[in-house]
């Protein structure tokens, strides 16, 4: 946690993203949006005393003059990167307008809600002293904690999984249909699931009849949240969710793994399951999987192809990456976006996402 100097004392502050806390804050009752983000663009943090009505029509107007407008660019990853760019920049200004929690983990404002639930859902424990907060970030939590409790509907499981703040969730969940029609390895009884996440795939391949199955993450809430939404379909007898890198210290007859798909770097811990620098995970289970497949075991890799539509990855990469770490492709199921971005024209990227199709790669080892 870092600290801020607000009301001339330091008080922690915190944020989600990985965005470098502002040099002071000032307090205010009531003020403009154009003055709170003149502030901000010199790196003065506002902290709202007054109505929290007030404070939430205040941050719309923030968000409507700092919106950037579409570009739309010739060059494919030069629209990336300068969308990451617009995005990085709006948030950082977004975030500049900042509430007081209590150390109750309440908003001491006139008509604030009560938000405990919704922090101790982030947090997991009550705070014993106060902290700023950026109020875009307080809403998204009281967002997420009402997603947790409705839950996210998974056709494939004919149930729900539940997905916290800072967890990603299945509700882009084409992919999901490939894993279920995936031909299984014959008699395999072992598998692993690599970067579990919300435990969705763990859950379905536990669905499918694997007798067991090791969900690995290294994100804490993500494993919480695995093991919650196992033990709630019933599937705790078959899937143990472990906290670690990678695989465990055994051998499957099937493992699994959706790493994230684009190679860039990400501005918060949920933007970990999207973005990973030069393909690090990919790289990381092509290269150490074989060490943890049974003889005549397979590997399923889900993986999309939106970064060769972006220019962040060229169409032989991953051919040339498989034969490097000694796989062939035995077989392969693929599918089409469903997600409302993929035909939204608004959209700076919609060039690539419409032309995006997700696989699932069977993999075996290569005979040498």
């Amino acid at each position: 946690m870092a600290t801020l100097l607000y009301q001339n004392t330091p008080s922690e502050y915190r944020n989600e993203s990985t965005q470098k806390p502002p040099r002071e804050a000032i307090a205010v009752r009531e003020t403009s949006a154009d003055h709170i983000i003149q502030n901000a663009r010199n790196n003065i943090a506002t902290v709202w005393q007054g109505d929290f009505h007030n404070a939430k029509q205040v941050l719309s107007a923030i968000k409507k003059r700092v919106q950037p407008k579409p570009k739309h660019e010739t060059d494919p990853t030069t629209a990336f990167h300068k969308h990451r760019l617009a995005q990085s920049q709006t948030a950082r200004l977004v975030n500049m307008l900042l509430v007081e929690i209590q150390a109750d983990l309440q908003l001491n404002l006139p008509r604030a809600p009560n938000i405990q639930a919704a922090l101790l859902d982030v947090y997991g424990e009550h705070n014993s002293e106060k902290f700023l907060l950026p109020l875009n970030q307080l809403l998204g939590f009281i967002g997420a904690h009402e997603w947790h409790k409705k839950g996210v509907a998974i056709a494939e499981l004919d149930d729900k999984i539940h997905v916290p703040f800072g967890v990603f969730s299945p509700i882009r969940g084409e992919y999901l249909s490939l894993l279920m029609q995936a031909k299984q390895p014959e008699n395999a009884q072992f598998a692993f699931d690599i970067g579990t996440g919300s435990g969705v795939l763990a859950a379905l391949l536990a669905k499918r009849g694997i007798a067991k199955i090791i969900a690995t993450d290294t994100n804490p809430r993500a494993a919480q949240c695995a093991r919650e939404n196992i033990a709630r379909l019933g599937f705790s007898a078959q899937v143990s969710v472990i906290e670690q890198d990678l695989f465990p210290d055994d051998m499957a007859d099937l493992i699994v793994c959706n790493p994230p798909w684009l190679p860039a770097k990400p501005t918060s811990a949920v933007e970990t399951a999207l973005y990973d620098p030069e393909h690090g995970m990919l790289h990381a289970f092509l290269r150490g999987a074989a060490a943890h497949l049974r003889e005549n075991g397979r590997v399923w890799l889900i993986l999309s192809d939106l970064a060769e539509h972006l220019g962040l990855r060229s169409k032989d990469d991953l051919p040339h990456w498989l034969d490097k770490y000694g796989w062939e492709i035995e077989s392969s199921l693929k599918t089409t976006p469903q997600h409302n971005k993929a035909h939204d024209l608004r959209d700076p990227l919609a060039f690539a996402r419409a032309r995006e199709t997700t696989y699932l790669f069977v993999l075996k080892k290569k005979v040498l």
